[in-house]
C-alpha cells in the first residue's frame, strides 16, 4: 500500500451523492479543471480526483450520471468539503439547476 493510499484508508468520514446527467465527463472535466489550478488533481473522462489538504473528492462516471464522494478525517472537515464541492457544482451546473444530496 502507498502513501496516498495509507492516507485514504485513514480517512473514516465519507458521504457520496449522485448527479442523474447524460454529460457526466463534462462536469468531472470542469470540477478537476478549475480546482487543477491549486491543488493535486487527476482525471479523465470517466474518472476524476481532487486532493484537498483536509480530504479527498472521488468523481465518478456512468451511464446515467456522475457519482461524487468526499472523504475526510473528521466530520467538520467532510462537511466543508461537501459544502465546497456542492457550491462549486451548483454554480458549474447552473443551467440544470441542480442541488448536491449528500448520504
Amino acid at each position: 500500500m502507498g502513501l496516498g493510499s495509507a492516507l485514504e484508508h485513514r480517512m473514516s468520514q465519507s458521504s457520496s451523492t449522485f448527479i442523474a446527467t447524460l454529460t457526466p465527463g463534462r462536469y468531472i472535466a470542469r470540477l478537476c479543471q478549475h480546482f487543477a489550478h491549486k491543488l493535486p488533481v487527476t482525471f479523465d473522462e470517466k474518472h476524476g480526483r481532487i486532493d484537498f489538504a483536509f480530504g479527498t473528492c472521488l468523481l465518478r462516471a456512468s451511464a446515467d450520471g456522475l457519482t461524487l464522494q468526499v472523504r475526510s478525517h473528521t466530520t467538520s472537515d467532510l462537511e466543508k468539503l461537501q459544502h465546497l464541492i456542492a457550491s462549486h457544482f451548483e454554480r458549474f451546473a447552473w443551467q440544470a439547476l441542480l442541488t448536491l444530496e449528500w448520504r
